[in-house]
């Protein structure tokens, strides 16, 4: 059964960008910036915890500064049934920073992350190497000009919405 979705506001999509963009930000700090009180904050970020809008905490890896400076994306075609043995094999991989399941002639997307090229191609060899792996398509990131983001989608989901449930716009917000 799919949860329904909840709604939200635009105080709700402003917290949530705040925290995606430094998770250890305060309440305090929070509730100042926004211009609301600090039990506000806490209420809307146990709401949103509660609710799974908010899955985590997770600070922003610089993965050049600790010396993995290769970012690759491996499109994978399958063998049919095999997407679960696949998978399991590919969360067994340290090199594996994410899989998605995709339509379209691939069925897996699979970033991986390495030191340098050569240490790439070894992952590579040996994802392809996983039994139910029928073709792979390995496409190295040169560069990433935008970075994963919330903030401009939430702003146009709530942007309608208001500023919380009782409290009005901040002036200048």
């Amino acid at each position: 059964m799919v949860n329904q979705p909840i709604s939200l506001d635009q105080l709700d999509a402003r917290l949530i960008g705040a925290l995606t963009e430094n998770p250890r930000r305060g309440v305090v700090d929070l509730a100042t910036a926004m211009g609301v009180a600090r039990n506000t904050v806490q209420a809307r970020i146990r709401r949103l915890e509660e609710s799974g809008v908010l899955d985590g905490f997770t600070p922003q890896l610089d993965l050049n500064r600790i010396g993995v400076a290769v970012m690759a994306w491996a499109a994978l075609a399958l063998e049919q049934a095999e997407l679960d043995r696949v998978v399991e094999a590919l969360v067994a991989e340290s090199h594996v920073m994410e899989v998605l399941t995709t339509t379209g002639r691939e069925d897996l997307m699979v970033r991986v992350a390495a030191a340098t090229h050569a240490e790439l191609q070894g992952v590579v060899q040996r994802i392809v190497a996983i039994p139910g792996v029928s073709h792979s398509n390995t496409m190295i990131v040169l560069t990433a000009p935008l970075r994963p983001r919330v903030q401009p989608l939430l702003d146009e989901l709530t942007k309608d919405a208001g500023w919380g449930r009782s409290t009005a716009l901040p002036v200048g917000g």
